[in-house]
Parts: structure tokens; sequence; C-alpha cells
């Protein structure tokens, strides 16, 4: 029998505690083994029993996700963590992303998105709401003075740019007019630069690093 991923909701609402329980546990591949509304419960229930991934909400009224982040990951096995959010600022993604978490989603977004995110998370990816995205797009005017060293081709950043949208290699290619060929070579020139490995590894170093210069649009 195939092992459900175990689930822990952390949001102040109740009645969207309750609501995304039902939801995901219409699932056959997730079982929510826990819900509550603070940072101190959540930890007690990890301190309880196994948790895959923590679907915690980034504004928890007196608290944040952000403190929930900053002590989970002190443990010695944390597990992964997909933000909740209705909106975040720019420097809160990066905060986030530094934080340890895995990805954001943004609440209003569909339910079929959520169980993408929930997957490719359990794989050790990293999701990045493409509302999440288009943000961080939006967000850098333009630049003055000469480019940075670093700065990156038009190819390049439109590589990433649908990396970050969760989209496949071949999916990219098809986006951009090119080979699969092209977009593999694109990303190993995004993995050398970075001296990353994955793709999990590339978004977070360009969400903490690099989000004015590498997400900017053509």
């Amino acid at each position: 029998m195939k092992t459900k991923i175990q689930l822990l909701i952390v949001d102040d609402h109740m009645l969207f505690r309750e609501s995304l329980s039902r939801l995901l546990e219409a699932d056959a591949d997730y079982e929510v083994a826990g819900t509550c509304g603070s940072v101190q419960q959540a930890l007690a229930i990890l301190d309880r029993m196994p948790i895959d991934i923590v679907l915690l909400d980034y504004d928890l009224r007196e608290e944040s996700g952000i403190q929930f982040l900053q002590e989970h990951m002190r443990r010695p096995t944390p597990c992964r963590v997909l933000m909740l959010t209705s909106g975040m600022t720019e420097p809160d993604v990066v905060r986030a992303m530094k934080g340890g978490a895995s990805g954001i989603f943004l609440k209003n977004s569909p339910m079929a998105e959520l169980a993408q995110a929930l997957r490719r998370v359990k794989d050790g990816e990293s999701w990045l709401d493409p509302g999440v995205v288009g943000m961080l797009v939006a967000s850098v005017g333009e630049r003055q003075g000469e480019e940075p060293e670093d700065a990156l081709s038009s190819r390049e950043s439109s590589v990433l740019r649908y990396v970050f949208e969760g989209l496949s290699n071949k999916e990219i290619a098809q986006q951009l007019s090119i080979s699969e060929g092209s977009v593999k070579a694109v990303l190993q020139q995004l993995f050398a630069r970075t001296g990353v490995r994955t793709r999990s590894q590339l978004v977070r170093i360009a969400v903490e690093k690099h989000s004015k210069e590498w997400l900017k649009s053509d």
C-alpha cells in the first residue's frame, strides 16, 4: 500500500484550517496528521509525530511563520515547509527562503496547483507560486548604470523565470521555441555560474542573492 504524505496545517484561521484539511483528506495521497494555529502548538505536534510537510501560514496574527522556521530549522531533522500566504513582499519571500522554507504558495491559487506544489516539495524540490514569481518580476524597476558582472543573458533570464514557474525542460523549450537540448545547456550554465547541482538549489540561490538582477523582465 502506498504511504500517504503526512501533513501538518499551521494557520490561525480555524475555518481555513478545517476547509483545507477536508480538501486534502479527499486526496488519497495525503493524510492531515494535525492542525493548529500557533508556533508553539506546531512544534509540540512535531515532537509527538512524524510529519513530511508543514503547510505554514506566513501571518499568524501575533506571530510570524518566520518564527516557526527559526525554531524548526534548529532541529536535527527538520521536515519540509511550504509557506501559505495571502501575500508577501519581496523581502518577506527572501527571508522565508533563506529561513529554510521549501516553497511559497498563494492561498487564492487553484487546489490542483497546491497538489503539484506538495509533490514537488516532498521530492525535495522548491516551489514558488507563479503569482509570487510575477510579484518578484514586477518589483524590479529599470536598472540604471552598468549591469553587474554576474548579470544573466536574456536567454538565461527567460529560462530561469520558467524554472521558477515550475515548467519542465520540454515545456520551457516550447515556450521559447528552442530545442530541449538548448534548455539543458542553459541550465548547465546557470548551475556552473551558481555552483549548484539541482533546480531546487538554483531557485533558492536566485531568490536569496540575485532576485533583483536575475528576475527582471526582458
